[in-house]
C-alpha cells in the first residue's frame, strides 16, 4: 500500500517530466539497438551466405586457379547472378563435372537464403515492431512504481489515457497481436500475452516492482485467471478489476481483487440517472456506502441559495467543490463563504437529494 501512495504522491510535474525523459531515451536506445535485434534476426541467413561465398571462391580457385580476391569476385558474382566471370568464357559443356556440382549446390542455397533475408526484412519493416519490442521489455525492467493494465478493450484504452494525463507509467497486456503492434506504433510499454500464460505476461510485465493491477479484458473468465494469477504473484498488490456479469463480483473479490466495479451496472446507473436529472457528471461506487452521485449545478438569478453558506445546503447534498469566475473556489471552509450568482456547485450525495437541490437552485 505505501508503494501505492507514493506513486499517487509525486507531483504531475515531476511525473511528466521522468515520463517524457524515458520517452527520449526509448527512442535514442531504439535507434542504437534497433540494427542489433535486426542483425540477430537474420544473422544465420548472413553467416550462411558468407560460407557459401567462402566456398564459391575456393572452388574457383581449385578449379579455374584464380587469385584469392578474383575467386570472391567471381562468387560473389555467381551468387547475386550479375555474371561478372563464368568459367570457361562461358561454355558450360567444358566445365569439370564436380565444379559444376558444386557450383550448383551453392547457388541453390545462396538463393534460399538471399530470399530468407528479404522475407526477414520485409516483416520487419512492415510489423515496424521488431526493435521496438526488444528495446521496450529492456525499459520495462528499469520500471518501478508503475501500473500494469491487462487488456486494451475500450476500459483500458480509457484507463491508459487516463494515467497519461497524469503522467503515470504503465504496461499494457494484451492477447490481441494487432492492438500490441499499435501500443508499439505509439512507443507504448506493451507485451503481448500468449494464450492462458498471464503469469508470463506479469512477470514481463515487471508485476516485481509495479504499484497496482487493472483488469479489464473482454471476457470474465480471462479477468478471474489474471487476478488469481496476480494475487499468487504478489500478495501485496492492490488488485482493480471490472467485471462484466454483476453476479461474479464477490467471484472476483474472492480471487483477490481489492475492488471490482462491474461495468454493465456502471453503465446502466449512469443512463438511469440522466432520466432522473440532467446534471449527473459522475457516480462513485463504495462497498460501504454503495453507489453515489456527483453533480454540478449553475446558480440562476432566481435561485434561493444565492446568499446561503455551503453549511445551508449540506442538508441536501455534500458540497465538494465551487467554481466562479472560472475559478476553482479554494477556502470552501470558510463560514464567511456565500454562494452567488453564476457560481457552479459541485455536491456529492444520492439522486433525490440531487432533484430536491436542483429545484433550489433553480437548474431545471
Amino acid at each position: 500500500m505505501t508503494q501505492t501512495r507514493d506513486i499517487f504522491n509525486r507531483t504531475p510535474i515531476k511525473r511528466r517530466f521522468k515520463r517524457e525523459s524515458r520517452k527520449l531515451s526509448f527512442v535514442a536506445y531504439q535507434a542504437f539497438y534497433g540494427p542489433i535485434v535486426f542483425i540477430r534476426a537474420i544473422y544465420r541467413q548472413l553467416l550462411l551466405l558468407l560460407v557459401m561465398i567462402v566456398c564459391g571462391a575456393g572452388v574457383f580457385s581449385y578449379f579455374d586457379q584464380l587469385p584469392f580476391i578474383g575467386a570472391l569476385l567471381a562468387a560473389v558474382s555467381t551468387i547475386t547472378t550479375l555474371g561478372f566471370y563464368a568459367p570457361n568464357n562461358g561454355n558450360l559443356f567444358t566445365i569439370h563435372p564436380v565444379q559444376a556440382v558444386l557450383l550448383i549446390i551453392m547457388i541453390v542455397i545462396s538463393v534460399g537464403a538471399g530470399a530468407s533475408i528479404v522475407q526477414s526484412s520485409i516483416n520487419a519493416i512492415t510489423r515496424g515492431d521488431l526493435a521496438k519490442g526488444q528495446v521496450g521489455k529492456k525499459f520495462i525492467k528499469k520500471l518501478k512504481g508503475h501500473v500494469i493494465v491487462l487488456g486494451y478493450t475500450h476500459l483500458g484504452k480509457y484507463v491508459t489515457d487516463k494515467l497519461d494525463s497524469v503522467g503515470l507509467d504503465y504496461v499494457v497486456v494484451t492477447k490481441n497481436p494487432i492492438k500490441y503492434d499499435e501500443l508499439l506504433k505509439r512507443n507504448c510499454f506493451a507485451v503481448l500475452e500468449s494464450e492462458n500464460q498471464p503469469m508470463d505476461a506479469l512477470t514481463t510485465a515487471g508485476i516485481e516492482h509495479a504499484a497496482m493491477i487493472v483488469v479489464a479484458h473482454e471476457k470474465d473468465p480471462d479477468n478471474m485467471l489474471s487476478i488469481l494469477s496476480a494475487r499468487k504473484m504478489r500478495h501485496d498488490i492492490r488488485i482493480v478489476s471490472v467485471v462484466h456479469n454483476p453476479s461474479l463480483t464477490e467471484t472476483a473479490k474472492n480471487a483477490g481483487a481489492d475492488m471490482v466495479i462491474p461495468s454493465s451496472v456502471t453503465v446502466g446507473h449512469l443512463l438511469a440517472l440522466s432520466a432522473v436529472t440532467k446534471n449527473i457528471v459522475g457516480v462513485v461506487f463504495s462497498e460501504r456506502i454503495g453507489a453515489q452521485e456527483i453533480a454540478e449545478f449553475a446558480v440562476f438569478k432566481a435561485s434561493k441559495l444565492i446568499g446561503k453558506g455551503l453549511q445551508e445546503i449540506s442538508s441536501y447534498a455534500t458540497p465538494i467543490g465551487v467554481l466562479r469566475e472560472g475559478k476553482v473556489v479554494r477556502n470552501l471552509f470558510d463560514p464567511t463563504l456565500r454562494i452567488q450568482e453564476d457560481d457552479t456547485l459541485l455536491v456529492f450525495g444520492d439522486p433525490g437529494c440531487m432533484q430536491a437541490l436542483e429545484q433550489e437552485a433553480k437548474a431545471l
